[in-house]
This record gives structure tokens, sequence and C-alpha cells, in this order.
């Protein structure tokens, strides 16, 4: 799978779960804002990313990942 395909699959997955237009998620975007996360749904949506991708994300990273353009590249380096 390659970034591209990874990429929408993510977008499509969390625009279902938190009930968002898919336009509204784009790079440079902050997902807490975004997805309108609390720190429960926060957990939800890292799951739900893990499942998509195949990639774990631990709670140390995702204090680093403040965009979606941030979780994209992680999920790309994880996959390498």
């Amino acid at each position: 799978m390659n970034k591209q395909e990874i990429i929408e699959k993510i977008n499509t997955a969390l625009a279902e779960e938190f009930e968002i237009e898919i336009s509204a998620i784009t790079p440079e975007a902050p997902i807490k804002e975004t997805l309108d996360l609390d720190s429960l749904s926060l957990v939800d949506m890292v799951a739900l990313v893990e499942t998509v991708s195949g990639v774990e994300i631990k709670g140390t990273d995702v204090v680093s990942i403040k965009t979606f353009e941030n979780l994209y590249n992680f999920i790309e380096e994880r996959m390498a």
C-alpha cells in the first residue's frame, strides 16, 4: 500500500467514525479540532488509525502528532 492509499483509507475511516465531511480533513488541519476530540475520543481515533494502517501508535507518539500531515508521515515512516 502506498502513502496515498493509506491517506485515503485513514481519511475515509475517520470521516465515517467522527461524522464529518471528508473534505474537512486536510494535511494542515489540526486533528483534535477537526475531529472535535476529547481525551476519550482521541483514544478511539488512535485505535481506528492503528486498525486501518496496521501501525502501532504509542501514547508518547500521540503527543507529537498535531496535524493530519504529522499522522500520515508518522505512519509512512513506521511502514517503511
